[in-house]
Order: C-alpha cells, then sequence, then structure tokens
C-alpha cells in the first residue's frame, strides 16, 4: 500500500473558498466549477495543540506524524520533551521507501516533524543532522529516500556565503543521498535506480509560486510528480512507500496577509492534487490524504467597515492584477529608496526634484506589479518618506493591506488563527476518514492501515536517546540571503 500525506499549510476554510472563487475567476469558470480539492472533502480536522487553542506548525505536524498532542514549536516529541517515532519512521522500519517533497526549506516545522526530533523547532541546524545517519543509536539508520525543497544553508558550512548554519560542519560532505541543487539536474534525475536523492534547490525557502522562475525551481506539482515517478519505479519497492507533500509557502503568504501570493500558491496546490489524483488512480493500492495544519491569517471575504450598510462583495480580478508577492515588491521599492537617500542633493530645490521622481518611479512600480491606479498620497507618503528606522517586512504588510482593501478582504493576523480545517481523502480506504476528526486521529487512522506500532517503535529507538545539551542555535537568524520571514523571535 502506498500512502501519500498532503499538507496544505496554513490553507483555512476561507482560503478553498478563496481559491475556488480566484481558480473560477482566471479561467472563466462557472459558479459550479469545483476544484480538484473540492472533489475530495470528507470532513474536517481540529486543530488545537497541547498548550494552547491555536497551533503552530510544529505541534500541528507532530499531531498527525505521532499521532499525539505537543507544546508549541516542539518537533515529534510528546509534552515531557521525549522523541515519539512517526509515521514515515514507522513506514521506513516497515520497508517502505519514504519521500519528502515541500516548498519550505525542508527543516522547516512540518517536515522536520517526520523525520526528525528536536525541543524546538528553530533549532535546524540539529534538525539536519537528522538527515546524516547514526546519530541516535545503532538501530536509527537513515529514514529518508527522498527529499525535494529548500533549505541548502543548513547542510553547508558556516564559511560558505550561502549557509545560515552556526557552525563550520558540512552535512553534505560524506552523504549516502545524490545531491542535487539546480533545475537542470532535477530535469535530467532518472525514474529509477536513484535512491536515496536529495534535491535542495534554493537556499532558503523555495519561491512563492508567483516570483518563481521555472528555469531554476521546480514547481509543487512537478517534484511530486518526479517523487511519485521515482519511488513507484524504484526497484527498491516492495512494500509501498510512504510520501509527504507540502503546499508550505500557502503558510507564508497568509502570514504577509499577501492574497496573490496565497492565491497563487493555493492554485500551485491545486495542480499538485491533480497529480495526485492522476496517480491514485492509476495506482488503485494508494490513499491520499490531504489536511492543513491550522488555518493563517484570519482571512475574511468582505471587508467593509463603512458607517453605511454594506455591499456584498469582493473583487477577485483585483488580485489577478498582481505580478509578484509583496515580499518581493517590498524589496525591490527598499533597494531604490535606499539608492536615493545615498544620492540626494545639498539644496532644497535638488530635494523637490528627487522626492517628485521617487513618486513617480514608486507609482509606477506599484501599478506595473499590483496593478493599482489609484494609490493615494497618503499611501505613497508612507511608502516613499518612512523608511528610515521601518523593517522592510512592514512595507511588505502595507502593501499586503493595501492590495487586500481594494480586494474588500481582510485578515485578523499576522499569525494562525484556532478554526477546524478542511479534510480531505481519495482512493483507498478513503472513507475512513469521513466526519470531524482531531488532528491526532488522523495519523492513527494511517498507523492502523500501514500495521504500525509507534508507541513500540518509540520504545526500540528512542527508549535511551537524550537530546544533547543545546550547542545548537535555538533562534532564527538572518540569512545571508534575501527573504522576508515571519517567525523570528
Amino acid at each position: 500500500m502506498n500512502v501519500i500525506f498532503m499538507v496544505s499549510d496554513g490553507f483555512g476554510p476561507t482560503s478553498e473558498t478563496f481559491g475556488r472563487t480566484y481558480y473560477q475567476h482566471i479561467n472563466k469558470y462557472s459558479y459550479s466549477n469545483i476544484t480538484p480539492l473540492d472533489k475530495m472533502f470528507v470532513g474536517q480536522s481540529r486543530t488545537r495543540s497541547h498548550n494552547s487553542l491555536i497551533t503552530d506548525s510544529a505541534a500541528g505536524a507532530t499531531a498527525f506524524s505521532c499521532t499525539h498532542k505537543t507544546y508549541n514549536y516542539g518537533i515529534a516529541v510528546t509534552p515531557d520533551k521525549r522523541p515519539c517515532a512517526t509515521l514515515l519512521e514507522g513506514a521506513h522500519d516497515k520497508g517502505m521507501l519514504t519521500g519528502i517533497v515541500v516548498t519550505s526549506r525542508v527543516t522547516h516545522a512540518t517536515p522536520a516533524a517526520f523525520y526528525s526530533h528536536a525541543l524546538n523547532r528553530n533549532e535546524e541546524d540539529f534538525i539536519a543532522s537528522w538527515l546524516t545517519p547514526n546519530i541516535t543509536s545503532k538501530e536509527y539508520d537513515r529514514q529518508v529516500d527522498l527529499l525535494f525543497g529548500g533549505g541548502l544553508c543548513h547542510f553547508i558550512p558556516s564559511y560558505e556565503a550561502k549557509s545560515c548554519r552556526k557552525d563550520d560542519k558540512n552535512l553534505l560532505e560524506d552523504t549516502e543521498f545524490l545531491f542535487i541543487n539546480d533545475r537542470t539536474s532535477f530535469d535530467s534525475l532518472n525514474n529509477t535506480g536513484i535512491l536515496p536523492v536529495m534535491g535542495l534547490f534554493t537556499p532558503d525557502h523555495m519561491s512563492f509560486e508567483i516570483d518563481r522562475d521555472p528555469k531554476k525551481e521546480p514547481a509543487l506539482w512537478e517534484m511530486a510528480d518526479k517523487a511519485l515517478k521515482i519511488l513507484s519505479n524504484s526497484d527498491k519497492n516492495r512494500k509501498g512507500f510512504f510520501l509527504l507533500i507540502e503546499g508550505s509557502r500557502i503558510d507564508m503568504a497568509a502570514h504577509g496577509n499577501d492574497p496573490a501570493a496565497h492565491a497563487n500558491d493555493i492554485l500551485a496546490y491545486y495542480k499538485t492534487i491533480e497529480v495526485v489524483q492522476k496517480f491514485v488512480n492509476e495506482h488503485p493500492n494508494t490513499l491520499v490524504v490531504s489536511v492543513s495544519d491550522h488555518e493563517t491569517g484570519g482571512l475574511a471575504l468582505g471587508y467593509q467597515p463603512t458607517k453605511i450598510y454594506p455591499k456584498y462583495i469582493w473583487y477577485p480580478e483585483v488580485v489577478a492584477k498582481v505580478k509578484k508577492s509583496t515580499n518581493k515588491i517590498a524589496l525591490e521599492i527598499e533597494e531604490i529608496l535606499n539608492s536615493k537617500l545615498t544620492s540626494r542633493g545639498s539644496n532644497d530645490e535638488d530635494d523637490e526634484d528627487d522626492n517628485d521622481t521617487l513618486y513617480d518611479l514608486i507609482t509606477n512600480i506599484i501599478y506595473e506589479t499590483m496593478g493599482i491606479d489609484d494609490i493615494t498620497e497618503e499611501e505613497l507618503s508612507y511608502i516613499a518618506e518612512s523608511n528610515i528606522g521601518r523593517k522592510t517586512v512592514e512595507l511588505a504588510n502595507y502593501l499586503a493591506k493595501m492590495e487586500s482593501h481594494r480586494a474588500k478582504i481582510a485578515w485578523t493576523t499576522h499569525g494562525h488563527s484556532g478554526v477546524d480545517v478542511n479534510l480531505y481523502a481519495y482512493g483507498k480506504n478513503s472513507k475512513l476518514f469521513r466526519g470531524s476528526k482531531e488532528n491526532i486521529e488522523i495519523g492513527r487512522i494511517i498507523e492502523n492501515l500501514l500495521e504500525l506500532n509507534l508507541e513500540e517503535l518509540t520504545k526500540r529507538l528512542f527508549s535511551d536517546y537524550k537530546f544533547p545539551d543545546s550547542s545548537y542555535n535555538i533562534t532564527v537568524s538572518e540569512p545571508k540571503f534575501k527573504e522576508l520571514h515571519y517567525h523570528y523571535n
């Protein structure tokens, strides 16, 4: 039996309505046309963690992978901070092939909770080390056969330009994996005889789909398709495979309250769902489950805080005009502002001319990248004149608000919310997932279907395990490359 476990990180029920309407709008479909996900809808997942009504991704993923609730920030550990064996580890122990495909860093919370164990999700240098063999005991070997995503920076020594490690360890030096890190190598991968394989295509997270350069980075659906072909065609595939696929950046776009980035990563997830459904149709001994770990952003379709009675509207056409993520637009604007700041004239007349030119530049950028042709003086003033002491992420948030307000949608938070999320299943035994499920129940159903015993495996692998003294970095450090993050502490 094959199990494909898909996580649409941060994708709440409103995001599905948002994604469906956007999908219909850009394809000129009627309202009756549903998404690939809609066809798989079976129920809901309840998302609270052990210590909070609102979970983070680490605890949310651990609920699926270990079938246990844990505290926010815990990676595949119990509330008393002991490692718990995961579905992926159980599948490996059973003799199944295992794979992970994500658009985040592969050391980020969701993928990490399936192959590693850490007291804090920010210990990404330590989390990366779980992909090297024999770090825990003689019985713990390499668990992952295929790994595609971003996050090269946590695998290479600190003296390299693209590193974000705090030490000089090179985890790729003696790796068992066939290692690739570019689009050409990805396209050239054979479908047989190459396992284990690791592809890390970016130093940090992979790009938002709206920003992705297809000549440099494969899409989520392309990585999923390649993974399915490699795993299913491998001569080592005697007992099936377990594959985790995460639409990671759906969540990160929602953290930034960025409608267009959110929409485009949702569409990328829909395409991935279509790829997976096709595979299941051709391989009926396969189950696919798709679920979110939590909702992000508190998205609302309909924003009209007026004194008069509101109209019942929101505008997907506003979102469709946007060509880049607000993160990328903010970085471009900051670059212009910084260059203007260092080249301003020495008299008032020069400064006035510079301001006029700067306002024109910003107006053009906003129109060309966001399709906004009615930018206000107040908005121009904030963008152009408040950059001193302002973080780039604050500018990105402001641009996202400009876009959201024009589309008549709103967000309640830059974090997560506590709502139930949709649950989808397709293929063999998919009926078992119908109804309202606590998040840990989803993992337990899969554990039973695969005839695993995670409790026994935990005792066998980790009965004597002790986490190392915290010599690892547990704060998220700003990398040596441009990216905006929402998990800094």
